[in-house]
């Protein structure tokens, strides 16, 4: 195990998460979607982000009425760790946001499986 991500990247996963899901089940949906890849990402040899697999526990713990305090924010400190960024498809200003945090720091930004290199 020591040593298995020598040379990997810490790629974000970004995407729609709430954009167009006002319903539990599609939000659901999308948050399966995002870990889908974030598991495609790792199978490559890289480490998969996800703000909102950050902020959602705690949303949970403390309430609903706090996700806008701790959903970005979280999502834009685990940006700045990142060396790249897959951007899922789909609208999504949250996501877009990650992007630009990624792109403003030098990283690479990936548009499908297929760009990021295998390790």
């Amino acid at each position: 195990m020591v040593g298995m991500f020598k040379g990997s990247l810490w790629i974000m996963v970004a995407g729609p998460y709430t954009t167009n899901a006002p319903m539990a089940e599609q939000r659901h949906q999308n948050l399966m979607r995002l870990n889908q890849a974030a598991y495609a990402v790792y199978k490559k040899g890289h480490i998969p982000i996800l703000g909102v697999n950050m902020a959602l526990p705690m949303v949970e713990a403390v309430g609903e009425d706090h996700f806008e305090e701790l959903m970005m924010p979280m999502s834009f400190a685990l940006a700045k760790k990142c060396d790249a960024v897959l951007r899922l498809e789909g609208w999504s200003f949250g996501a877009d946001a990650e992007v630009d945090a990624i792109i403003k720091q030098g990283g690479k930004v990936f548009r499908n499986l297929d760009e990021i290199p295998e390790l």
